[in-house]
């Protein structure tokens, strides 16, 4: 079961990160074959019996209980227990796979888009196609794109893809490989609670065959629940910037990212420079259905 296997590799690579020595066990100068704890290691200190059996995706009834004794003891942070626990609910009880209902952007949140007027913004769907932005955040994210690509469902960006594949979206980031692993952490964590959803593992699978980079970090198996990340972009209109990505979930699993500069510092005086050229070149977005 899909499930059970990816509960499996979480456990695994979780467990090959930690050092005996990290956990306070003594390892007496024994010569290791592999990196981090061994399962009876991890066994001894979760009190788990069937590690092994969680590891190799032949366990698919683990309790709540249990993965609570497992997050504990390769020292899981919150968003990696919750990681743990989604996999797991779904191999517990079959999933009815379905064809998901088409993405849409609610009034509400176009209304955001609007407000927000002058402050880059971006609405991600659950497998970062770009469902909507505004001027500003097509200005600051993709100028070189279209924009009104989000409005054609079957032409849509996509911000992973993009991160990966495309030169210009690399050229955005300073430090792009932190950009580019917190797209994949994110990724991980949409294809954990949408395991009826075929979709995520399209897209993985793409990237994966596209970007050996993308492979090698998705075997990683680090997750990222969203939040806020502050990165260093390089605009080709206005320069550099230090810019806040602030991730809020909506109802509909969305991500609305939202883009801001500290207030009265180079950055924001590069962005309010962006915002202000570019609010002429495309009317504010129309409210929709």
């Amino acid at each position: 079961m899909e499930a059970s296997r990816r509960l499996g590799e979480f456990l695994k690579t979780r467990r090959s990160r930690l050092r005996p020595e990290d956990v306070g066990l003594a390892t007496y100068g024994d010569r290791r074959r592999v990196p981090g704890l061994r399962r009876e290691e991890l066994t001894q200190l979760g009190g788990v019996p069937y590690c092994s059996r969680l590891e190799q995706g032949q366990s698919a009834n683990a309790s709540p209980e249990v993965l609570d004794a497992l997050a504990r003891a390769p020292r899981l942070d919150d968003t990696e227990r919750r990681h743990l626990h989604e996999p797991a609910a779904g191999a517990r009880k079959p999933a009815a796979r379905r064809r998901p209902a088409p993405a849409r952007v609610t009034p509400a949140v176009r209304q955001l888009l609007t407000a927000l007027g002058d402050v880059p913004v971006v609405v991600l769907g659950r497998c970062s196609d770009v469902l909507a932005w505004n001027a500003a955040g097509h200005a600051l994210f993709a100028g070189h794109l279209d924009p009104d690509a989000p409005e054609r469902p079957g032409r849509r960006p996509n911000l992973a893809k993009l991160v990966f594949l495309d030169p210009h979206t690399r050229e955005l980031y300073a430090d792009w490989p932190a950009k580019a692993r917190a797209v994949v952490a994110t990724l991980r964590m949409a294809s954990g609670r949408h395991l009826d959803d075929p979709r995520p593992a399209a897209l993985v699978g793409e990237l994966s065959v596209r970007s050996t980079q993308f492979a090698a970090w998705w075997a990683d198996q680090r997750v990222k629940s969203g939040g806020d990340a502050v990165y260093e972009m390089r605009h080709p209109l206005v320069g550099a910037m230090t810019v806040t990505h602030q991730a809020l979930l909506t109802e509909q699993d969305q991500h609305v990212v939202v883009a801001t500069t500290e207030p009265g510092s180079p950055s924001h005086a590069a962005m309010t420079l962006l915002t202000h050229t570019t609010a002429t070149a495309r009317p504010s977005l129309p409210a929709r259905g």
